[in-house]
């Protein structure tokens, strides 16, 4: 399609849960609601139109063993791009994927810089292991080189109790968040485990990636403090095979790890019923692919949050928290079209019909 070619789609535009209009128009890779005039070169789409998909943690770039090269990097944004996800909020990687942002055909990206982990308490080759000490200083760093996020890990296994610990002392963490919002970067955290999540609320965490360490005692807390959290459900699916790879050598974390998975649609609901912020996410990248957002509604439909807000998780919701526009006037054309309404069967998401990217159709 040439830059003066106008798009006209038509149909149902869902541009909030309940806001549903009849058509919108693209005109120079912006959305209008006004007809435009004297257009020659009209396109038009039809379907069920929502804002380009959130995934709002994976990682660009990374993959089981460290950061990857430029042209796997590309086929990881591409694999999203063409599942309807075009805004990607990078929970952590070593790699430097800023080249993608002068690439019109890639989905945005919000980074959080490099994972920032308590020494040989992480994947090898993923983040900067440091002590205590060091950490206001390293989140300075990281805050400075993302988009206005920083990404800790709240939580690991501690080898010499052979279990889930906290990673870092209340007054450091503390320190350094209130740094990262001095800078003006929100923080968020790894976290699988309970213990680590009462002092990260207290520190003022803006975010906990995972939670599965959520109880009756900390939902409430978060919910005070609009603390949110990104449940990754397809990635917690994995808990039960690494429990068993690593029982022999750490059974009171293999056995942990067993529980947080069996409880994980409870918790999840009840953070949800308590009016805990939740956002769609899927861990891709590390050990994970691309492209999973869809599975990722599903198992949030699963554990019992209401179809349609697990849309808005990925959808309206989690493009207001992430600071990035929908389906309004004069934003940039992001946007993917359904054969039918996804408010009614969430697993329409797994199958777009048409991805249009800064007003360009690219499926």
């Amino acid at each position: 399609m040439s830059d003066s070619a106008v798009l006209h789609i038509r149909g149902r535009v869902l541009v909030g849960p309940e806001d549903v209009r009849d058509e919108l128009w693209i005109v120079g890779g912006r959305i209008t609601f006004q007809r435009p005039t004297g257009a020659r070169d009209v396109r038009t789409l039809t379907g069920w139109a929502l804002p380009g998909l959130v995934d709002a943690h994976c990682h660009v770039g990374l993959d089981a063993h460290g950061a990857v090269d430029e042209s796997t990097s590309e086929k990881q944004a591409l694999t999203d791009r063409d599942t309807g996800t075009l805004l990607l909020r990078d929970a952590g990687s070593p790699a430097d994927t800023r080249w993608m942002d002068d690439r019109a055909d890639l989905p945005r990206v919000i980074r959080a810089g490099r994972h920032i982990a308590r020494t040989r308490r992480y994947i090898r080759n993923y983040a900067h292991e440091i002590e205590p000490e060091d950490l206001v200083a390293y989140v300075a760093q990281e805050a400075r080189r993302g988009d206005g996020w920083v990404k800790l890990v709240g939580d690991w296994i501690d080898r010499s109790t052979g279990d889930l610990a906290a990673c870092w002392p209340r007054g450091e963490v503390t320190a350094a968040i209130a740094e990262a919002h001095r800078l003006g970067a929100r923080v968020t955290a790894h976290c699988f485990a309970e213990e680590s999540l009462p002092d990260l609320v207290a520190a003022g965490i803006d975010c906990v990636e995972h939670a599965t360490g959520l109880t009756e005692e900390t939902i409430p807390l978060f919910a005070e403090r609009g603390v949110a959290i990104v449940p990754t459900l397809v990635n917690i699916a994995t808990f039960p095979k690494l429990a068993e790879g690593g029982e022999r050598k750490y059974p009171r974390w293999a056995e942990h790890m067993r529980r947080l998975h069996a409880r994980r649609y409870d918790t999840v609901r009840a953070a949800y019923d308590a009016g805990v912020p939740v956002y769609v996410g899927t861990d891709a990248g590390g050990s994970l692919p691309h492209g999973l957002v869809a599975a990722e509604v599903a198992e949030l439909v699963a554990a019992g949050i209401p179809p349609a807000a697990a849309l808005s998780a990925t959808a309206w919701a989690a493009r207001e928290w992430l600071g990035r526009p929908g389906l309004t006037e004069g934003a940039p054309a992001d946007l993917v079209l359904y054969e039918t309404d996804p408010r009614e069967d969430v697993r329409v998401l797994a199958a777009p019909r048409r991805v249009v990217l800064r007003g360009q159709v690219v499926l």
